[in-house]
């Protein structure tokens, strides 16, 4: 019998997901962990394999469809396949399966038609197939079968049992313009990352209560220093940017003030510092933002970071992310400032209290001991959850961070905790 295979539960709370290809066709053989489809679920392309060993019998959804967690994606059979015994048509006894009229009289000649304008005539079909019928409330007598010799089989049954449901009223007409008053519109779907990214926001303007805090540092000493490490970063073949200096600084300020790096159990009342730190990048891809996690970045030199950041960001973009490499976020950064701008007020990525958002580094000029210099600085905007933490925390917060990246001479490499 064919076996039907559903869009499985992967964690996360991945309700469902896109298909992106099929990477099987209706009559192929497939293998046992063979991959059927490639399908977008939460940020990240998953490999669907087949937990069946047989041919593709049908595709029972579209590339580009959304198929949520049960629905049936696939139907497998096996080679050589055989009915089922209780799809085997089996001889009635003699006399037996004949329709019954409604009114429980006896019946007559098979083939006769009654007074309801039915024809009577022999039931054939199997013990199985009679427990199906009484399942669904179907009468034997109103089917004709189309198995072999007239016989009833599943299939009859289920489409009798999805003719007598109440019609569904017909959905209305919904036209969709390609023009209004001013000229042409074009339509574009909201599918995959972005529509993940719009669910998650949603979700955290829902949850949170967001403030953002704005502040600027002083960068000069720590352009100097990136620019002289350049030459060791690049005979390791990395490119060595501000923003490992950044997570390295915002380590050292969630030491300091751990409530940043923590989440809310509404449920519990409790505040769950978490003791580790896993910083979120985000990560601007064509149709929206993957957050991939830097895990345990307090143990990472600046150059481990660049190099590591470097390669998510370049597998974010290549739909390359597998879903661990999403998960266990602690802090989350966005770092504008590489398209540009002054200042946003970023949405902090749920259940995360805080994300910093790094601005242009540039060429200000700023009043130092009373004179006008012109300084290299860096914008900071940090949005936080004012339900953990309060504006007084969030301004020690950026005291700690602005202090660190002014004295980089310290985050070159870990300070040896964790």
């Amino acid at each position: 019998m064919a076996k039907q295979f559903r869009f499985p539960d992967i964690g996360e709370g991945i309700t469902e997901g896109e298909i992106v290809r099929w990477l099987v066709e209706e009559g192929v053989e497939v293998k046992e962990d063979e991959t059927l489809a490639e399908v977008e679920t939460d940020k990240a392309v998953v490999e669907i394999p087949s937990p069946f060993t047989g041919k593709v019998l049908k595709l029972h959804h579209r590339e580009k469809d959304i198929v949520k967690v049960g629905e049936v994606m696939v139907s497998i059979g096996e080679a050589g396949e055989e009915p089922s015994a209780e799809e085997l048509p089996v001889p009635a006894p003699e006399g037996a399966g004949v329709a019954p009229p409604p009114d429980g009289t006896a019946p007559s000649v098979v083939g006769e038609i009654r007074a309801d304008g039915r024809e009577i005539r022999e039931i054939r079909a199997t013990p199985g197939i009679r427990r199906l019928a009484r399942k669904l409330g179907i009468d034997l007598a109103s089917i004709r079968g189309s198995g072999p010799e007239g016989r009833i089989i599943e299939t009859d049954v289920r489409a009798a049992g999805e003719a007598s449901r109440p019609a569904a009223p017909e959905p209305a007409v919904k036209v969709k313009s390609k023009f209004d008053f001013y000229g042409t519109l074009e339509r574009i779907p909201v599918r995959g990352v972005r529509r993940t990214t719009a669910r998650k926001m949603s979700e955290s303007v829902a949850s949170a209560a967001h403030v953002t805090h704005f502040d600027e540092a002083d960068v000069s000493a720590l352009e100097k220093l990136r620019k002289r490490l350049a030459t060791e970063s690049r005979g390791r073949g990395i490119k060595l940017t501000a923003l490992p200096f950044v997570v390295r600084a915002l380590i050292s300020a969630l030491e300091r003030q751990p409530l940043l790096n923590a989440v809310l159990d509404e449920e519990d009342r409790e505040i769950i510092v978490k003791r580790y730190y896993n910083i979120g990048i985000a990560v601007d891809v064509p149709d929206g933002l993957i957050v991939p996690v830097v895990k345990f970045a307090d143990r990472k030199s600046v150059f481990d970071l660049a190099e590591e950041i470097a390669g998510l960001a370049r597998a974010a973009r290549d739909r390359k992310l597998n879903l661990a490499d999403l998960k266990g976020g602690t802090f989350s950064i966005t770092n504008v400032g590489m398209i540009g701008g002054e200042s946003a007020t970023p949405i902090i990525n749920y259940p995360e209290t805080a994300i910093l958002a790094t601005m242009r580094i540039a060429d200000r000029v700023r009043a130092r001991e009373g004179e006008a210099r012109i300084l290299k600085t860096l914008p900071l905007c940090l949005s936080f959850d004012h339900r953990i933490i309060d504006g007084a925390e969030a301004a020690r917060f950026m005291n700690d961070l602005i202090g660190a990246l002014e004295a980089p001479e310290s985050l070159v490499e870990p300070s040896g905790a964790g």
